[in-house]
């Protein structure tokens, strides 16, 4: 018999993620609601949808309701690998050919949140696939809070 506290523990959330078009844009693959409510420093319960357009992404949350770009989230080790038609359309939307500050964040959630040296490492190997378009500023921190989380790991 199944215990009524292993039907509690494992209930499924429902994605919070719609999409409007039939035409996936290419990029929408790294459209995430962790992504989402670390880009607005909210809770993943404060969203209520996140609808993905042909060209935009609506993020509509407690007391927020915007248009993001698609270019604005960076690449993700769960989905297909980068490839380089991705660089092409980060470009065009950043004007330059460097990441928002966003990415910088974002990557050293992930590594902080990493919960093997394995896991750390993948998320290493993704930043190093797009180091080119990450200022040399950010990159260094990267490398920082990445050294500093493998040595923790390791000590463990």
């Amino acid at each position: 018999m199944i215990s009524d506290t292993s039907r509690k523990s494992s209930t499924i959330a429902e994605s919070k993620i719609i999409h409007k078009s039939p035409i996936l844009h290419p990029l929408a693959r790294f459209v995430t609601e962790e992504t989402v409510a670390l880009l607005f420093d909210i809770a993943v319960d404060d969203i209520y949808r996140i609808e993905c357009c042909r060209y935009m992404v609506y993020v509509h949350a407690k007391h927020i309701s915007r248009f993001v770009s698609y270019a604005d989230f960076p690449p993700i080790i769960e989905v297909k690998p980068i490839a380089i038609q991705d660089f092409g359309r980060w470009y065009k939307r950043w004007k330059s050919k460097l990441a928002p500050a966003f990415w910088t964040k974002f990557y050293t959630h992930k590594f902080k949140k990493a919960v093997s040296v394995d896991r750390l490492l993948e998320w290493g190997l993704l930043v190093a696939n797009v180091k080119s378009v990450i200022s040399g500023a950010a990159l260094q921190q990267l490398r920082d809070v990445y050294a500093q989380e493998k040595d923790l790991m390791e000590k463990f």
